[in-house]
């Protein structure tokens, strides 16, 4: 009986995906409402629903688009642009309602962008949208996440445990060490994941890069070599991304508006 799926595709695209795919988001969206996920600033139920229909719509447009967009570099440059925009804006929201949300462009950038340039100055990701898109990607997308939790969380710390930031300012600590000393371990969980990732890779987890190098017809080797690659510069950036998130909340340019 013939395949529905090429031998280059992971997945068929076709009515069963779509089913499978909308069974899979009511599912979710439906566990997270029965255990009532939520917090301050959103309910993850609908957050679920509104973040798996944004996501087609988006990658629908991307698909359409993307063709056209590498053989531009001007195109190119710009999507990059675009990408590292709206992460930092993503990140800025998640972290904070107020009007120091902003400030989350400093980590993410700082994060990811020195690294995208390293690599391409060093010519091993071309100016080449077949490869730097998906790069700069997967390191933009990787100082969202890190800046996101590590500003959370210290900022989640340094309100739990007010007190004590106030009685170490008694004791002669400046404003900025006394909540770094308060939010500097919290903050530094946001890197667990990407270490366990890295620790656990091949073991545990087959990444994306690792698992489409080899759908693409690459070697096993060349494929674990980029994935080393990427794993590698994700600890890089996120290591820089809650280095400075965490900076900014000490020195307080991020902060969260008083309960009322």
């Amino acid at each position: 009986m013939p395949s529905t799926a090429s031998s280059s595709s992971l997945l068929p695209v076709d009515r069963t995906l779509a089913v499978v795919l909308a069974v899979l988001l009511v599912a979710a969206a439906g566990v997270a409402a029965y255990a009532r996920l939520a917090d301050a600033q959103e309910n993850y139920a609908r957050g679920i629903v509104y973040a798996g229909i944004r996501a087609a719509v988006q990658l629908a447009a991307v698909s359409a688009l993307i063709g056209w967009v590498v053989k531009h570099e001007a195109a190119l440059l710009g999507f990059v642009v675009l990408m590292f925009s709206v992460a930092s804006r993503t990140a800025g929201r998640r972290i904070t309602r107020d009007r120091t949300w902003w400030w989350a462009f400093v980590p993410v950038g700082a994060g990811s962008l020195p690294v995208v340039a390293v690599l391409v100055a060093a010519g091993l990701v071309p100016i080449d949208g077949v490869a730097l898109i998906p790069v700069a990607g997967i390191l933009i997308g990787g100082g969202l996440t890190a800046t996101v939790l590590g500003g959370r969380r210290a900022l989640e710390e340094l309100a739990g445990r007010a007190g004590e930031v106030e009685a170490a300012m008694a004791l002669g600590f400046s404003d900025r060490d006394a909540r770094m000393e308060i939010a500097r371990p919290a903050a530094s969980g946001a890197l667990v994941p990407g270490l366990d990732q890295t620790r656990t890779v091949g073991l545990v987890t087959l990444p994306g890069a690792f698992v489409g190098m080899l759908l693409g017809g690459a070697s096993p080797v060349s494929a674990g070599a980029v994935q080393l690659f990427v794993l590698i510069a994700l600890m890089a950036v996120q290591a820089v991304s809650v280095a400075v998130v965490l900076e900014l909340v000490a020195r307080g340019h991020i902060t969260r508006p008083a309960p009322a």
